[in-house]
This record gives structure tokens, sequence and C-alpha cells, in this order.
């Protein structure tokens, strides 16, 4: 790749990281382009030339969010192999947890844009929440109400702390980024989902 090319792509992802954080602040409707401009550190013309829309845009920062968490799955599946049932999945609830610890902006992206039944939504659910949860055992079936129960639980378990984690820290005390926090928040959400 050419140093220009490198460039467009480098300004790419600056613009898709601060959409990303931006919608997840203010959601679709309030994001600006000017906004997002302004946090990658470019100007709107640039938003213009890399993505077709504010919707586009969106989808690409729905697809960044969703990168790292195949990632995350991708390299959480070897160390998982060799573990008996039980502990697998509680690796796997607690490696959740850490992610969001990691990650608090996507819960608050999907908190915003689960909150509208709208075309996005439909295409988030199909293009990139359906595929990860047929990748997981036993996850992607939800004809047993019970499933669905139990993941909105986890969800909420595992990353609620993170997401309001100012409010966390005036309230308790407590700082939910600190790696102990955090390692300390994994086991016992793992621990709460399989006992």
């Amino acid at each position: 790749m050419n140093q220009r090319a490198r460039q467009r792509a480098e300004t790419r992802e600056r613009i898709v990281e601060a959409a990303a954080a931006c919608f997840a602040e203010r959601g679709f409707r309030a994001a600006s382009t000017r906004e997002i401009a302004a946090r990658a550190g470019t100007n709107q013309g640039l938003i213009t030339y890399h993505f077709k829309s504010k919707d586009a845009l969106w989808r690409a920062a729905a697809g960044h969010f969703f990168g790292q968490i195949r990632t995350m799955i991708e390299t959480q599946r070897p160390v998982l192999d060799g573990l008996d049932e039980r502990e697998a999945s509680r690796e796997a609830v607690r490696d959740f947890v850490r992610f969001a610890a990691a990650h608090p902006e996507f819960f608050r992206f999907m908190l915003e844009a689960g909150k509208h039944d709208d075309e996005r939504l439909q295409w988030l659910v199909e293009t990139q929440l359906r595929p990860i949860y047929e990748q997981i055992p036993g996850m992607g079936d939800f004809s047993d109400p019970a499933r669905a129960h139990a993941l909105y639980s986890l969800i909420g378990a595992g990353s609620m702390m993170f997401a309001v984690a100012p409010e966390v820290q005036r309230l308790t005390g407590l700082d939910p980024a600190k790696p102990e926090a955090v390692e300390a928040h994994a086991d016992f959400v793992a621990r709460l989902v399989v006992p």
C-alpha cells in the first residue's frame, strides 16, 4: 500500500472510530457529521468522500464494533476448547465482561440503536447480531424464551457497570475500570450466570 492509500485508510479509520463514539453518546438522530469530523480531526468533506451518507457511516461504526467482538470470539475459541463445559462457559462470560469493560461505548451504542425499531435496527440484527449468536453453541435458537431472558440478563449484568462507570464511582467509590475491579466483576458475573 502506498503512502497516499495508507493515509486514506487511516483517515477513514479515525472517522469510523469518532463516529462510533459519537453515535454511542448521542444516538443516530442527534449525532452530527460536523461533530464526528471534529472528533476525527478532519473536515466534513472527507466524511462525504469516504461514506455516501450518515447512515453508511453508522453502519461502518457498527461493523467496527462487531469486528472487535468477532476478534474476541476467534481469540477465545482455542482457549475454551481445552476446558470442561462449565468452566468453558464461565471463561466465555469472563471474556464477555472484559470486553464490556474495554469497550463500554459498544453497549451505549447498542442501547441507542435498540431504542428504535427501524431499518437500521433490522440491519443490525440480521447482519451483525444474529450471525454472532449463531456462532455460539446454544445461543442462536430463541425458540425457548428462557434463552432471551438469560442473554439479556448476561448483557445487563456484564456491561452496565462499565457503561455507567461515572455513576458507579460516584455512588460506590469503586472505579470499575481498574483491572482488579474488572476481574472481580468478571468472576462475579461468571459464577452468577454459570453456578
